[in-house]
């Protein structure tokens, strides 16, 4: 039963693994539908096309395919950094068997595509959401140190300044209350929102026109805001104020580095792009629609030696800085279930920020 071709052709359309079948030539002969999917490419118009026309890794891998060939030897690469036909860079794992063409009997290749970027993307999700997590339970845990002996050092200040001999001696006891004061509202600041989230169905393009909004006024206009929607994308449960807030800091600090760095190709400018996502996954969960909003800027980009550590408190790349807005955005971003990520080059910055669009 396993040799009847109705049933092995079945069995090639349904696998998750991406199957091609190339000629002596390195000519598509057969790709099932996984493959066409990872090569983002129809299976009507990759047939008869070379292989590294799909799919380029770089003229060695070429030739081992020719190789392979005429060996007859199999081997397997891990991780390869491909580039599509489309000028698309994936990475994959791929196989090579040299095989038999089932009818014309004349040698072939075999290749088994595996992709990695979204197991890849998985890990490195997981890994943030942990670190986000830690950061948070240390970051409550110093609060707590830090804001007990600070209502002490405030409370023995005031008492100090009923019974101080001379008035004019309580401006150092101010400045004692005064610092204690900086102090605690510095540690509420790392701690994020305090408050209940205020869960409401909220439009996400009324969020973000308030931001643009906003920057259009702390910039004086000099900031172009370039809008890509999808009208498309329903409502999300969230709290209006904190989703206004955490898009506005990650807004804000592109404004900030674009207005500090101003890049040489012209006027700062700053696109906001909205898109919806089926089937997506966030962390160890897997969503059936996502909310993935782009967040654009020309600046100079995020110094490398931060790019590890970006959302932890206190980091930043800006000498007057807090280092807190990714941090609180990040925090009230997963509060939602969602994530933001970013990828960053010396003159361009994108954030994407995914959230849920229907509860877990």
């Amino acid at each position: 039963m396993l040799a009847n071709p109705i049933l092995n052709h079945h069995l090639l359309e349904h696998l998750n693994t991406g199957i091609l079948l190339l000629d002596a030539d390195l000519r598509v002969v057969f790709m099932n539908p996984a493959a066409e999917a990872l090569l983002e490419v129809s299976g009507h118009r990759g047939q008869g096309t070379e292989f590294p026309l799909l799919a380029f890794e770089s003229l060695e891998a070429s030739e081992s395919l020719k190789d392979s060939l005429i060996s007859g030897h199999s081997y397997t690469k891990r991780e390869a950094n491909i580039e599509l036909h489309n000028q698309q860079h994936i990475t994959i794992d791929y196989s090579v068997s040299p095989v038999s063409h089932p009818e014309s009997r004349l040698p072939c290749l075999l290749i088994e595509l595996q992709g990695r970027d979204r197991l890849v993307r998985i890990s490195r999700e997981e890994q943030l959401i942990a670190k986000q997590e830690t950061t948070r339970n240390l970051v409550r845990n110093l609060a707590h140190e830090i804001k007990n002996p600070l209502g002490g050092i405030r409370g023995a200040a005031q008492l100090l300044a009923r019974v101080l001999p001379e008035e004019d001696m309580s401006e150092y006891t101010n400045i004692i209350i005064e610092e204690a004061d900086r102090l605690r509202d510095l540690v509420d600041r790392m701690l994020g929102p305090r408050t209940i989230p205020k869960q409401e169905q909220v439009n996400i393009h009324e969020v973000l026109e308030r931001v643009c909004q906003l920057i259009d006024v702390e910039s004086e206009g000099v900031v172009e805001i370039r809008r890509d929607y999808d009208p498309s994308i329903p409502e999300l449960e969230a709290d209006k104020g904190q989703m206004i807030q955490s898009m506005l800091n990650v807004c804000r600090n592109a404004m900030q580095a674009m207005l500090s760095n101003p890049s040489p190709k012209g006027r700062p400018s700053l696109t906001i792009k909205t898109r919806s996502i089926r089937q997506f996954t966030i962390g160890h969960n897997r969503h059936r629609l996502v909310a993935r909003i782009d967040i654009t800027d020309n600046g100079p980009g995020i110094p490398e030696d931060i790019r590890e550590n970006l959302f932890y408190p206190m980091v930043t790349g800006r000498p007057d800085g807090t280092g807190l807005g990714l941090s609180i955005s990040q925090s009230i971003i997963n509060q939602c279930n969602g994530i933001i990520e970013f990828d960053s080059t010396a003159d361009s910055t994108t954030f994407s920020i995914y959230l849920p669009l229907e509860p877990l």
